[in-house]
């Protein structure tokens, strides 16, 4: 596992994939399969793991945590970052630090909260999130929680290592939030959020350097080639990837993307991830053959 701090050139070398959590029937880890669906994307050229909403961390136990950790680190290789998630809690992403900290991770994003929370209180959660670590945090922006004066004092104070942007507007290219965040602090940590769909948009109008997905997952080759394409400004070759994406991300959508993703990875053949944890429920199964269809269609695009 790759412990080195986390720059620019680290979040532009890979798409950062954000995987489901496998696991077995009674809802304990199921370490083969995470270990499975970890090399599966290294094989397709991911090399930045991101363990949070697909993963459904939000609702990890405590006492499983440390074997959580030890999992993802014994399984990813050498040359492979691996980024898990804590919170949303403020408690919970406290004693998760005391845990963090015996490992090497560089760091670990906080989960966004939907509790009652204002903008003082979260900054202050996240530096006190950050002490207790002792290394700096991803910083995940879902919602206008924080100005952008904020960030940049947590940034310049060392405190965020990256920034996961995740902010759904009705025009990716219209995004004036995006766009001062991007003057006071750079582009280069800033990482578009949301999948394929709008990384075009946000790669080649505000220069950032990479994205997060989900349906990477099911296809890994692909989406690192889409990556490539568009860091080359080959947008033609870049928008014809991303429209491979469409009928699984709309599958996402209108579904539910986690869950949606939970059960692709499974009936693509990818890796067996099992039950999802109790609080949210599988997919219906009416939608299982549509979700299978498009996963297939998707992962044999990408072995072409």
């Amino acid at each position: 596992m790759d412990t080195r701090p986390i720059n620019s050139a680290t979040l532009a070398g890979s798409v950062i994939a954000v995987p489901p959590l496998a696991r077995n029937a009674d809802l304990t880890l199921n370490h083969a399969e995470n270990g499975r669906m970890i090399r599966y994307l290294e094989q397709g050229g991911v090399t930045t793991l991101l363990y949070g909403g697909n993963a459904i961390l939000n609702h990890v136990s405590l006492s499983e945590y440390a074997e959580l950790l030890t999992l993802l680190r014994d399984n990813a290789a050498a040359s492979s970052l691996v980024i898990p998630a804590v919170g949303p809690a403020f408690g919970m992403m406290l004693d998760q630090a005391k845990i963090l900290a015996q490992f090497e991770f560089p760091t670990a994003m906080i989960l966004p909260t939907r509790d009652p929370s204002t903008p003082v209180g979260l900054a202050s959660a996240l530096r006190r999130f950050v002490d207790a670590f002792g290394r700096p945090a991803v910083l995940y922006l879902k919602q206008d929680v924080l100005d952008v004066d904020t960030i940049q004092r947590l940034m310049n104070d060392g405190l965020i290592s990256w920034i996961k942007y995740a902010i759904v507007r009705d025009k990716s290219a219209n995004d004036p939030f995006l766009q001062g965040l991007v003057d006071a602090v750079g582009p280069s940590l800033i990482v578009t959020g949301m999948g394929e769909q709008p990384a075009i948009v946000h790669m080649r109008d505000f220069k950032l350097p990479s994205f997060t997905a989900g349906c990477v997952c099911v296809a890994p080759k692909l989406s690192a080639d889409m990556l490539r394409a568009i860091q080359a400004q080959d947008f033609t070759t870049a928008e014809r990837i991303r429209s491979q994406f469409y009928p699984l991300e709309n599958l996402r959508d209108t579904i539910n993307p986690v869950r949606v993703l939970h059960a692709a990875v499974q009936l693509a053949g990818i890796a067996e991830t099992g039950p999802v944890i109790p609080l949210i429920s599988p997919v219906d199964e009416s939608h299982l053959p549509a979700i299978q269809a498009a996963a297939k269609t998707l992962r044999a695009l990408a072995a072409q």
